[in-house]
């Protein structure tokens, strides 16, 4: 059969590419082939570092009897749901709708037409636990697609029709952002918090880190001191956990329980992107040292592991580890990551051995699988220079296992994300090789994802994808230009942000003052997506509307601020729903409540980093473009609507201009 994966520049295809299974990617060759066939179409979504799509794939794609059933009675689609949102977001909302959950791999059933009528998720190679198998369920489709085709085909058509209209009730009606609704959602998310193990809600937790931000931004506006320890408490109890990589830095994607203890392994960029950004807040905001060793291991984590030869950064690493073959030749999850008290004796000896174990939280029983236990930082260190000793140690035996594949295509939203944490980190904490790590990634966005003065969403091994840009991409990259531009000075990527947000204004608009998730030009699904709430990432409405508020800064566009406005109040009503799902727009609507700041640094270089340590929410603060032309003295110009007090020339001044404080928090001591 022709292989039609073999070409694709997503990993997670090319991981497809040998099934017996006659793959398609997402086209209109696949559907006019099921037209032709006469047959409905099997979607299949996933991305590579997902662990249960691995398992189904191994299950059933790899099994040449099932893989017989799926090519004689369907044309099969294979979606990288990272490189197609736009695909995933459509046909998520009708798993969601049909089955009362969400997740990968995702399986749809769909006509010749794109209309959905049956979906789940994982599906097992045999029946258990009420559930039946995978094959069962082919035959069961293609049995009822031959003998009751017009009734599946209605069943499709209707779901459509309701997948739409509730689209469209979706969120509500404009509303003004007031001081008192930001406190109000402030309030509401601390109902969900927890305040023995950080973090809101239960089990599975997921780092909240757009959230995170809102609470420290509210803090600084406000001083309301219990979205700060709510922020402390979550990022420490993080740190601590397992969730974070005790050894080489960088967070796991999510923790299965309530205390952090025990992660999903993969590791995405774009939660280490932002928690990165997160975590250097924090430290600026208290001082904390363990805050500033996160920082500065999550920078290292992103340069070491998932920086590309081209100068991007790769999506993701994967929640397994394949072992060699005579382990089995199988994907493990967690198997590079994990310890037993017996290893640690081995490689250290009897007294450090227990010393690690106790420091780390390895038992006997363990605190994962099979007796092993995933590392936390359970009790301080009583010595440093012996905790650095053995993590180095550690870290070098680990190094020698077996290690978890790399996702190593370049998503531009995410790097967006990295590009901003990488470069205000390196200013902040003297770091300049960060600094140049962000240029790098900048330039290879502009010079292989811009093309025809349009943003492609990913490109692997500097070869650009075909998949356009959707609204984070925009906003996103947007928002890591101007922070760029914040830190080197250099007019080339204000400039850029410019160019990317005059797309938005022109292709993304809605006429509420909101944003479609897609172009007016892109392909037309059974909807046009256009979603308010932050996934793992930020919205691309409410990275948008940052990115128009900070341009607007930074340049004194009246227009830009104005659309900034246009597009917080059609995400208001999702703050007063949830902040948890809304923490990038909260974030951005205490920026623009507090201003923003806009600092001029002219002539002193001295007072630069003290203007920078200033908590003010979204300040931004630049030593050339629009803001510093026409000051005729040296100082630290602090202005907001481009109307200026008058300059600032001692430290005193700065930090009694901007509230340049610090909150120690006494327990961060690590």
């Amino acid at each position: 059969m022709p292989n039609r994966l073999a070409d694709q520049t997503s990993p997670y295809l090319l991981q497809h590419a040998d099934n017996p299974v006659d793959w398609w990617p997402w086209g209109t060759d696949a559907f006019t082939e099921a037209t032709e066939r006469g047959v409905p179409v099997l979607l299949s979504v996933g991305y590579a570092a997902c662990h249960w799509c691995h398992v189904m794939a191994h299950e059933s794609f790899e099994d040449p009897t099932t893989a017989a059933v799926m090519n004689e009675h369907f044309v099969n689609i294979k979606v990288d749901r990272e490189e197609r949102p736009d695909v995933d977001a459509v046909y998520m909302d009708v798993t969601v709708a049909l089955t009362g959950h969400g997740g990968w791999p995702m399986t749809v059933f769909l006509t010749p037409a794109g209309e959905p009528f049956y979906a789940g998720t994982y599906f097992p190679p045999t029946p258990r636990a009420g559930m039946g198998s995978f094959r069962q369920l082919l035959e069961a489709v293609a049995s009822a697609w031959r003998t009751r085709r017009e009734e599946v085909t209605a069943s499709g058509a209707d779901i459509v029709r309701q997948i739409t209209a509730a689209a469209d009730a979706a969120g509500g009606p404009p509303a003004k952002l007031t001081a008192g609704l930001l406190a109000a959602a402030v309030e509401k998310a601390g109902r969900t918090f927890d305040q023995v193990n950080g973090g809101f809600g239960t089990a599975p937790k997921f780092p909240p880190s757009a959230l995170l931000e809102m609470l420290l931004r509210h803090w600084a506006r406000t001083g309301d001191g219990a979205s700060l320890r709510m922020a402390v408490s979550t990022c420490e109890r993080m740190a601590r956990g397992g969730i974070y990589d005790q050894l080489a830095g960088g967070f796991a994607r999510y923790s299965v329980d309530a205390t952090w203890t025990v992660p999903h392994f993969e590791k995405m960029l774009y939660d280490n992107a932002q928690l990165l950004r997160v975590y250097l807040h924090l430290w600026r905001a208290t001082g904390s040292a363990l805050a500033e060793r996160v920082t500065r291991e999550t920078a290292s984590f992103l340069l070491s592991e998932l920086r590309t030869a081209q100068g991007g950064f790769a999506s993701a690493l994967d929640a397994d580890t394949v072992l060699p073959a005579d382990h089995g030749a199988r994907g493990v999850e967690g198997a590079t990551y994990v310890w037993t008290p017996g290893e640690l004796v081995d490689l250290l000896g009897t007294q450090d051995g227990g010393w690690a174990a106790d420091v780390f939280g390895v038992t006997v029983a363990g605190t994962f699988e099979h007796g092993a236990s995933v590392l936390q930082l359970a009790a301080d260190a009583d010595d440093p220079g012996r905790f650095a000793r053995v993590r180095a140690r550690l870290a070098v035996a680990r190094a020698r296992r077996p290690q978890p594949a790399r996702d190593d295509k370049v998503v531009a939203a995410w790097n967006g994300l990295a590009i901003a944490g990488l470069a205000e980190a390196g200013a902040l904490l003297a770091e300049p090789a960060w600094v140049t790590a962000a240029v790098e990634a900048a330039t290879l966005l502009s010079d292989v994802h811009w093309v025809d003065g349009r943003l492609r969403r990913t490109s692997r091994r500097g070869r650009v994808g075909t998949n356009p840009g959707v609204l984070e991409d925009y906003g996103d990259v947007a928002e890591g230009l101007l922070v760029l531009h914040q830190i080197t000075g250099d007019e080339r990527w204000l400039a850029s942000a410019g160019d990317l947000l005059e797309v938005v204004r022109a292709h993304f608009a809605a006429p509420d003052g909101g944003f479609y998730d897609t172009a007016d030009d892109a392909e037309r699904l059974l909807r046009r997506p256009r979603d308010p709430a932050d996934s793992p990432t930020p919205s691309g409405q409410a990275a948008v509307a940052g990115a128009l508020l900070t341009y607007a800064a930074l340049t004194g566009s009246r227009d830009h601020r104005e659309a900034s406005d246009r597009a917080l109040e059609v995400l208001t009503p999702m703050l007063g729903v949830s902040a948890s799902f809304a923490g990038w727009a909260g974030a951005v609507a205490e920026a623009a409540l507090a201003g923003p700041a806009e600092v001029a640094v002219v002539d002193r270089p001295d007072l630069e980093r003290l203007a920078r340590l200033a908590t003010a929410p979204g300040a931004v603060v630049v030593t050339s473009g629009p803001l510093t032309r026409g000051r005729g003295s040296a100082g630290v110009y602090v202005c907001r609507g481009f109307v200026c007090e008058r300059p600032a020339t001692t430290a005193e001044a700065v930090r009694e201009q901007l509230g340049v404080t610090i909150a120690p928090v006494s327990s961060w001591n690590v």
